[in-house]
């Protein structure tokens, strides 16, 4: 009998655990399409809302579809979402408010926002960190503290992260950094949900 409970407590139990799963949110995941191979990227909403949901508005919208990589420094980062292939800047809708302070910090294949001096400044460009820069934390609410919002990362293609980071980069309409190849995001979209078209599109801000 007592034999024949414990199944019953074990079985109970196990099945709690399998509710447990199948209950649990999926992050959602972003696939970046580009001249050097897919990207996919976790997002975290939980600990960036505002900046999740910006980042998802101009995914769904097929602004990044078309746009390039377009500062790349070795050991350091990789910088899109703003500019045409011919460095015409394309035009964001307006900047949001930092989630810097949400604890995550700027590690290796970190995604966060490009922003200028303003700390609320971020519109559409992200870089990709490719090594930890913590540098670029948060470490208080002051002009040099805020530091850059970390709002994903970079859960499968980090060797195309690697090979757009090893590209040769030289100056181009009075920018430094930018890929002598064009490196290009042909389609951005929601994993799971079908990519439309690839449609012509292009901006930045550079990090402050």
């Amino acid at each position: 009998m007592k034999q024949l409970v414990a199944v019953a407590v074990l079985g109970a139990f196990l099945a709690g655990a399998a509710g447990a799963q199948t209950t649990k949110k999926e992050l959602p995941v972003v696939v970046f399409e580009t001249t050097k191979g897919n990207i996919e990227i976790e997002l975290y909403p939980d600990k960036a809302p505002v900046t999740v949901q910006n980042f998802l508005y101009y995914v769904d919208n097929k602004f990044y579809d078309g746009l390039i990589f377009h500062r790349v420094i070795a050991d350091f980062m990789i910088q899109g979402g703003g500019f045409t292939p011919e460095m015409t800047q394309k035009q964001p809708k307006p900047a949001i408010e930092i989630e810097s302070s949400n604890g995550l910090k700027n590690d290796k294949y970190t995604v966060a926002m490009a922003r200028t001096s303003d700390p609320n400044s971020a519109t559409s460009q992200f870089f990709i960190n490719v090594k930890d820069n913590a540098f670029l934390n948060f470490t208080a609410k002051t002009p040099q503290g805020y530091g850059y919002t970390v709002f994903g990362k970079v859960v499968a293609g980090q060797q195309v992260v690697h090979a757009i980071e090893k590209v040769k980069t030289g100056s181009k309409n009075g920018m430094n950094d930018v890929p002598v190849e064009v490196v290009k995001i042909t389609k951005a979209y929601v994993k799971g949900a079908a990519p439309a078209p690839t449609q012509g599109a292009a901006t930045t801000e550079k990090k402050g």
